[in-house]
Protein backbone atom coordinates (compact mmCIF):
# COMPACT_ATOMS: atom_id res chain seq x y z
CA UNK A 1 0.00 0.00 0.00
CA UNK A 2 1.34 3.49 -0.70
CA UNK A 3 0.50 6.06 1.69
CA UNK A 4 1.53 8.75 -0.57
CA UNK A 5 -1.98 8.10 -2.29
CA UNK A 6 -3.67 8.85 0.84
CA UNK A 7 -1.84 11.80 1.59
CA UNK A 8 -0.07 9.80 4.48
CA UNK A 9 3.40 10.28 3.24
CA UNK A 10 5.29 10.65 6.92
CA UNK A 11 8.14 9.42 8.53
CA UNK A 12 6.42 7.58 11.15
CA UNK A 13 3.64 5.50 8.54
CA UNK A 14 6.42 4.17 5.98
CA UNK A 15 8.54 3.09 8.99
CA UNK A 16 5.50 0.90 9.71
CA UNK A 17 4.87 -0.06 6.31
CA UNK A 18 8.29 -1.19 5.68
CA UNK A 19 8.46 -3.15 9.25
CA UNK A 20 5.55 -4.66 8.42
CA UNK A 21 6.53 -6.00 4.71
CA UNK A 22 10.07 -7.16 6.65
CA UNK A 23 10.71 -11.03 7.44
CA UNK A 24 13.22 -10.26 9.90
CA UNK A 25 10.99 -11.82 13.14
CA UNK A 26 12.10 -14.41 15.59
CA UNK A 27 9.75 -17.23 16.45
CA UNK A 28 7.98 -14.69 18.94
CA UNK A 29 7.27 -12.38 15.88
CA UNK A 30 9.47 -9.72 17.73
CA UNK A 31 11.71 -7.91 15.01
CA UNK A 32 15.70 -8.24 15.93
CA UNK A 33 15.30 -4.81 17.50
CA UNK A 34 11.98 -2.93 16.61
CA UNK A 35 8.47 -3.48 18.43
CA UNK A 36 6.29 -6.54 17.93
CA UNK A 37 3.99 -7.16 14.90
CA UNK A 38 1.41 -6.96 16.56
CA UNK A 39 2.21 -3.71 17.75
CA UNK A 40 2.72 -2.47 14.49
CA UNK A 41 0.06 -3.84 12.82
CA UNK A 42 -2.22 -2.57 15.29
CA UNK A 43 -0.45 1.01 15.49
CA UNK A 44 -0.81 0.57 11.33
CA UNK A 45 -4.36 -0.37 11.39
CA UNK A 46 -5.50 2.94 13.67
CA UNK A 47 -3.65 5.16 11.52
CA UNK A 48 -5.67 4.03 8.81
CA UNK A 49 -8.75 4.56 10.78
CA UNK A 50 -9.55 8.28 11.09
CA UNK A 51 -12.45 9.05 13.37
CA UNK A 52 -14.48 12.41 14.87
CA UNK A 53 -14.88 13.09 18.48
CA UNK A 54 -17.80 15.59 19.61
CA UNK A 55 -18.97 16.67 23.32
CA UNK A 56 -22.43 17.01 23.66
CA UNK A 57 -24.01 18.66 27.22
CA UNK A 58 -24.86 14.60 28.25
CA UNK A 59 -22.82 12.71 25.58
CA UNK A 60 -20.30 12.40 23.78
CA UNK A 61 -19.87 11.10 20.10
CA UNK A 62 -17.46 9.01 18.11
CA UNK A 63 -18.14 9.09 13.86
CA UNK A 64 -16.50 6.86 11.75
CA UNK A 65 -16.70 6.17 7.92
CA UNK A 66 -17.38 2.23 7.13
CA UNK A 67 -18.22 1.98 3.81
CA UNK A 68 -19.55 -1.20 3.04
CA UNK A 69 -19.17 -2.57 6.38
CA UNK A 70 -22.50 -5.08 7.36
CA UNK A 71 -22.99 -4.85 11.54
CA UNK A 72 -21.53 -8.10 12.02
CA UNK A 73 -17.97 -6.99 10.48
CA UNK A 74 -17.77 -3.92 13.20
CA UNK A 75 -16.94 -4.75 17.30
CA UNK A 76 -17.67 -2.01 19.50
CA UNK A 77 -15.75 -2.99 22.65
CA UNK A 78 -14.76 -1.39 26.37
CA UNK A 79 -11.69 -2.51 27.89
CA UNK A 80 -10.40 -1.97 31.05
CA UNK A 81 -13.33 0.27 32.58
CA UNK A 82 -12.77 3.09 30.32
CA UNK A 83 -10.47 2.15 26.99
CA UNK A 84 -13.32 2.37 24.04
CA UNK A 85 -12.43 -0.08 21.24
CA UNK A 86 -13.72 0.12 17.59
CA UNK A 87 -12.40 -2.81 15.32
CA UNK A 88 -12.81 -4.88 12.23
CA UNK A 89 -12.06 -6.11 8.65
CA UNK A 90 -12.81 -5.13 5.63
CA UNK A 91 -13.05 -8.37 3.40
CA UNK A 92 -11.98 -8.62 -0.35
CA UNK A 93 -14.74 -8.94 -2.75
CA UNK A 94 -13.87 -12.07 -4.26
CA UNK A 95 -16.08 -12.47 -7.77
CA UNK A 96 -15.40 -15.61 -10.36
CA UNK A 97 -14.19 -13.95 -13.51
CA UNK A 98 -13.39 -10.94 -12.29
CA UNK A 99 -9.58 -9.49 -11.72
CA UNK A 100 -8.73 -6.05 -10.27
CA UNK A 101 -7.11 -4.02 -12.55
CA UNK A 102 -6.82 -1.04 -10.10
CA UNK A 103 -7.57 -1.65 -6.59
CA UNK A 104 -7.46 1.10 -3.98
CA UNK A 105 -9.97 0.95 -1.63
CA UNK A 106 -8.84 0.06 1.45
CA UNK A 107 -9.07 -3.57 3.11
CA UNK A 108 -7.97 -5.40 5.94
CA UNK A 109 -8.03 -4.60 9.59
CA UNK A 110 -9.51 -1.27 11.28
CA UNK A 111 -9.09 0.04 14.96
CA UNK A 112 -9.08 2.83 16.83
CA UNK A 113 -9.42 3.27 20.62
CA UNK A 114 -9.67 6.00 22.69
CA UNK A 115 -9.34 6.83 26.51
CA UNK A 116 -13.27 7.41 27.45
CA UNK A 117 -13.23 10.50 30.38
CA UNK A 118 -14.33 9.78 34.06
CA UNK A 119 -17.75 11.12 33.53
CA UNK A 120 -18.40 8.52 30.48
CA UNK A 121 -21.38 6.43 31.78
CA UNK A 122 -19.28 2.87 30.43
CA UNK A 123 -23.01 1.30 30.75
CA UNK A 124 -24.85 3.20 28.28
CA UNK A 125 -23.24 3.00 24.89
CA UNK A 126 -25.05 2.46 21.57
CA UNK A 127 -23.50 2.00 18.65
CA UNK A 128 -25.62 2.90 15.51
CA UNK A 129 -23.81 2.29 11.78
CA UNK A 130 -26.10 3.84 8.82
CA UNK A 131 -25.67 4.83 5.27
CA UNK A 132 -21.74 3.38 5.84
CA UNK A 133 -21.24 5.89 8.88
CA UNK A 134 -20.84 4.33 12.58
CA UNK A 135 -21.93 6.58 15.58
CA UNK A 136 -21.04 5.23 19.04
CA UNK A 137 -22.76 7.56 21.58
CA UNK A 138 -21.30 7.63 25.32
CA UNK A 139 -23.82 8.95 28.05
CA UNK A 140 -22.05 11.17 30.09
CA UNK A 141 -22.68 10.70 34.22
CA UNK A 142 -24.73 13.37 35.92
CA UNK A 143 -22.49 15.53 37.70
CA UNK A 144 -21.93 15.00 41.16
CA UNK A 145 -23.97 16.71 43.78
CA UNK A 146 -22.25 19.11 45.35
CA UNK A 147 -21.21 17.97 49.04
CA UNK A 148 -23.76 19.30 51.73
CA UNK A 149 -22.20 20.72 55.21
CA UNK A 150 -22.37 17.66 58.03
CA UNK A 151 -23.60 19.08 61.00
CA UNK A 152 -22.27 17.29 64.12
CA UNK A 153 -24.82 17.94 67.43
CA UNK A 154 -22.97 19.13 69.99
CA UNK A 155 -23.89 17.76 73.11
CA UNK A 156 -23.47 18.58 77.06
CA UNK A 157 -21.11 16.66 78.92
Amino acid sequence: MDFRLMGLDTPLLHTLHHMLDSDESDAGGKAASGPTKTYVRDARAMAATPADVKEYPKTYVFVIDMPGLKSGDIKVQVEEDNVLNISGERKREEEEGARYVRMERRIGKFMRKFVLPENANTDKISAVCQDGVLTVTVEKLPPPEPKKPKTIEVKIA
